[in-house]
């Protein structure tokens, strides 16, 4: 559980690194690089120690795979919160394909 957990917290920080700039496009690039790479660091703080008390428990290819599902999550909260954006179908439909990539990375 503690690595769920710290995946999830490291992929808040990683979707606001990457997209929370988007809100803000009157800002200056080199401004908008600076401070995803000050937040990023602390996504880094929290994502290699999540793999590394995972690993063992879970494979390294189950571990991609939790993160991917739990980065579609968050972005998808993160979307309609901070950027305003709705949802639509194909947002489903890339969730249960993830879904599909959870059920033959854990069976097989």
């Amino acid at each position: 559980m503690p690595t769920i957990l710290l995946l999830v917290a490291s992929n808040v920080f990683m979707t606001f690194a990457w997209y929370g700039h988007l809100k803000y496009r009157d800002v200056a690039l080199w401004k908008v690089i600076l401070i995803a790479w000050g937040i990023a660091f602390f996504e880094y703080c929290l994502m290699v120690p999540a793999n590394r008390m995972g690993y063992g428990t879970f494979t390294a290819g189950q571990l991609k795979v939790i993160q991917e599902v739990i980065t579609l999550g968050v972005f998808a909260i993160f979307s309609v919160a901070w950027l305003g954006e709705g949802l639509r179908w194909g947002h489903l439909g890339a969730f249960i394909c993830l879904l599909g990539a959870v059920y033959f990375i854990f069976k097989w």
